[in-house]
Protein backbone atom coordinates (compact mmCIF):
# COMPACT_ATOMS: atom_id res chain seq x y z
CA UNK A 1 0.00 0.00 0.00
CA UNK A 2 3.07 2.37 0.94
CA UNK A 3 4.69 1.69 -2.27
CA UNK A 4 1.66 2.37 -4.24
CA UNK A 5 1.52 6.12 -2.40
CA UNK A 6 5.05 6.78 -3.66
CA UNK A 7 4.48 5.64 -6.51
CA UNK A 8 1.66 8.55 -7.01
CA UNK A 9 3.70 11.02 -5.40
CA UNK A 10 6.36 10.40 -7.46
CA UNK A 11 4.42 10.69 -10.63
CA UNK A 12 3.15 14.11 -8.96
CA UNK A 13 6.24 15.31 -8.63
CA UNK A 14 7.36 14.70 -12.37
CA UNK A 15 4.18 16.78 -13.49
CA UNK A 16 4.96 19.75 -10.52
CA UNK A 17 8.48 19.56 -12.51
CA UNK A 18 6.90 20.10 -15.64
CA UNK A 19 4.50 22.71 -14.22
CA UNK A 20 7.50 24.74 -12.62
CA UNK A 21 9.39 24.84 -15.90
CA UNK A 22 6.37 26.58 -17.65
CA UNK A 23 5.99 28.80 -14.55
CA UNK A 24 9.35 30.03 -14.96
CA UNK A 25 7.95 31.28 -18.62
CA UNK A 26 5.32 32.42 -17.30
CA UNK A 27 7.15 34.39 -14.36
CA UNK A 28 9.33 35.93 -16.99
CA UNK A 29 6.37 37.13 -19.41
CA UNK A 30 4.52 38.27 -16.70
CA UNK A 31 8.29 40.54 -16.26
CA UNK A 32 7.81 41.40 -19.65
CA UNK A 33 4.34 42.22 -19.98
CA UNK A 34 4.33 44.72 -16.51
CA UNK A 35 7.51 46.73 -17.79
CA UNK A 36 6.34 50.32 -17.57
CA UNK A 37 7.23 51.28 -20.94
CA UNK A 38 5.50 52.07 -24.49
CA UNK A 39 3.05 49.79 -25.07
CA UNK A 40 4.29 48.90 -29.06
CA UNK A 41 7.70 48.01 -26.61
CA UNK A 42 6.57 46.04 -23.57
CA UNK A 43 5.61 42.54 -26.11
CA UNK A 44 9.48 42.92 -27.49
CA UNK A 45 10.72 41.73 -22.97
CA UNK A 46 7.42 39.93 -22.72
CA UNK A 47 7.91 37.48 -25.50
CA UNK A 48 11.82 37.78 -25.97
CA UNK A 49 12.96 37.03 -22.02
CA UNK A 50 10.80 33.65 -22.33
CA UNK A 51 11.76 33.04 -26.19
CA UNK A 52 15.90 33.34 -24.14
CA UNK A 53 14.68 30.82 -21.37
CA UNK A 54 13.24 28.65 -23.80
CA UNK A 55 16.54 28.83 -26.34
CA UNK A 56 18.73 28.00 -23.42
CA UNK A 57 16.22 25.18 -21.97
CA UNK A 58 16.52 23.59 -25.41
CA UNK A 59 20.88 24.02 -25.50
CA UNK A 60 21.21 22.81 -22.05
CA UNK A 61 18.08 21.47 -19.85
CA UNK A 62 16.36 19.16 -21.71
CA UNK A 63 16.66 15.52 -21.84
CA UNK A 64 17.55 15.99 -25.93
CA UNK A 65 19.72 19.27 -25.22
CA UNK A 66 22.43 19.96 -27.58
CA UNK A 67 24.65 20.24 -24.55
CA UNK A 68 23.64 17.58 -21.72
CA UNK A 69 24.76 19.41 -18.39
CA UNK A 70 25.44 17.22 -15.06
CA UNK A 71 26.17 17.84 -12.25
CA UNK A 72 27.49 21.26 -10.26
CA UNK A 73 26.94 22.34 -14.15
CA UNK A 74 23.56 21.15 -13.46
CA UNK A 75 22.78 22.63 -10.63
CA UNK A 76 23.87 25.99 -11.56
CA UNK A 77 21.94 26.01 -14.41
CA UNK A 78 18.76 25.17 -12.73
CA UNK A 79 19.20 27.47 -10.18
CA UNK A 80 19.74 30.31 -12.87
CA UNK A 81 17.12 29.00 -14.93
CA UNK A 82 14.48 29.09 -12.23
CA UNK A 83 15.90 31.75 -10.18
CA UNK A 84 15.04 33.95 -13.13
CA UNK A 85 11.54 33.11 -12.93
CA UNK A 86 11.28 33.77 -9.45
CA UNK A 87 13.14 37.10 -9.66
CA UNK A 88 11.15 38.16 -12.81
CA UNK A 89 8.15 37.70 -10.17
CA UNK A 90 10.49 39.86 -7.40
CA UNK A 91 10.95 42.42 -10.15
CA UNK A 92 7.29 42.59 -11.45
CA UNK A 93 6.04 43.18 -7.77
CA UNK A 94 4.80 39.90 -6.67
CA UNK A 95 6.90 39.03 -3.79
CA UNK A 96 4.85 36.71 -2.20
CA UNK A 97 4.15 34.89 -5.76
CA UNK A 98 8.01 34.80 -6.06
CA UNK A 99 8.49 33.39 -2.62
CA UNK A 100 5.62 30.50 -3.00
CA UNK A 101 7.05 29.83 -6.39
CA UNK A 102 10.28 29.56 -4.67
CA UNK A 103 9.34 26.94 -2.00
CA UNK A 104 7.47 24.51 -4.59
CA UNK A 105 10.68 24.95 -6.98
CA UNK A 106 12.85 24.17 -3.73
CA UNK A 107 10.71 21.13 -2.24
CA UNK A 108 10.24 19.74 -6.16
CA UNK A 109 13.61 19.66 -6.85
CA UNK A 110 14.84 17.96 -3.60
CA UNK A 111 12.60 15.60 -4.30
CA UNK A 112 13.58 14.72 -7.66
CA UNK A 113 17.02 14.50 -6.77
CA UNK A 114 16.14 11.94 -4.03
CA UNK A 115 13.75 9.91 -6.26
CA UNK A 116 16.53 10.60 -9.03
CA UNK A 117 13.91 11.86 -11.53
Amino acid sequence: MILRHVKAAKAANLGVLFLIELGALGAVAYWGFTRDVATPLNWLPGLGAPAVLVVLWALFGSQKASYKTRGAVRVGFELLWFGAGVAALFAAGAAGWAIAFAAVIAVSKTLAVVWRQ
